[in-house]
């Protein structure tokens, strides 16, 4: 079972105080990337995993989708979702996504932001995505950058001459990592770039996008304090079709 670290109120807490928690979307520098790998979903059924406060939900709903169906694994987060307003066209399940079973070919997109890196062994994940979409189906996820999630000791550091650098280790090493972030003990998985990709294709899916976010110039014109994030890739956003048949 996933850690429901969320739900752990000194967590939650400073979760809420984060930007993309307050701002939602355009509170996540990396979701204009996000978003243009999802394209036009105007009339189509979408799921996000890890839905959290259901901003995405929301957004798919008001750019045209069909209908929207939510997931996660935290109380406090769908709490939130729902505290937004009811909507006949987007629906909220609690669900573990290390345990989850998908309704065969019943979304033709499948959306997760920044959750897939909790699980332990996302291949079972990417097997129930597939089977989920329809033919021609995308998913398009982000996850933390292997690099970032490598570190065994995940802070910036500074050399003798007061350059700072990105402490990188035991990238080989996938598995746990535990962290305090926001709250102590917080359970995280590194995955290699090699295994999320190979976990993909031999789910089936053939690439479409990848992109591996960090500040550009204009980013740092209106948020200097983002200056060391150009040093390495905070998150990795991937998207993926299905083309045959689930069955």
């Amino acid at each position: 079972m996933a850690q429901n670290i969320y739900d752990n109120q000194e967590f939650f807490n400073e979760y809420s105080k984060l930007a993309r928690s307050k701002k939602g979307l355009p509170g996540a520098p990396e979701w204009p990337f996000l978003q243009a790998m999802i394209k036009d979903i105007r009339d189509l059924t979408v799921l996000d995993l890890g839905c959290g406060f259901g901003w995405f939900c929301r957004w798919a709903k008001q750019a045209g989708a069909a209908r929207v169906h939510g997931i996660d694994i935290s109380q406090n987060m769908l709490s939130r979702a729902l505290a937004a307003g009811p909507d006949p066209a987007i629906t909220y399940e609690a669900g573990d996504l290390e345990q989850v079973n998908l309704p065969i070919e019943s979304f033709h997109v499948v959306y997760s932001s920044l959750t897939i890196h909790y699980l332990e062994d996302p291949r079972r994940l990417f097997s129930q995505v597939y089977r989920t979409l329809i033919p021609q189906g995308r998913f398009v996820f982000s996850v933390e950058h292997p690099i970032f999630t490598a570190p065994t000791d995940p802070t910036w550091k500074k050399d003798s001459d007061g350059r700072v650098f990105w402490p990188l280790n035991a990238y080989s090493q996938e598995g746990l990592r535990t962290t305090d972030w926001l709250a102590k003990g917080v359970r995280k998985y590194h995955t290699t770039l090699e295994t999320y990709i190979s976990l993909l294709l031999n789910a089936g899916f053939i690439l479409k996008s990848i992109k591996e976010w960090m500040p550009s110039d204009e980013d740092l014109r209106d948020h200097p304090e983002w200056a060391d994030e150009r040093h390495r890739p905070a998150f990795l956003l991937v998207a993926a079709q299905k083309v045959n048949s689930a069955e």
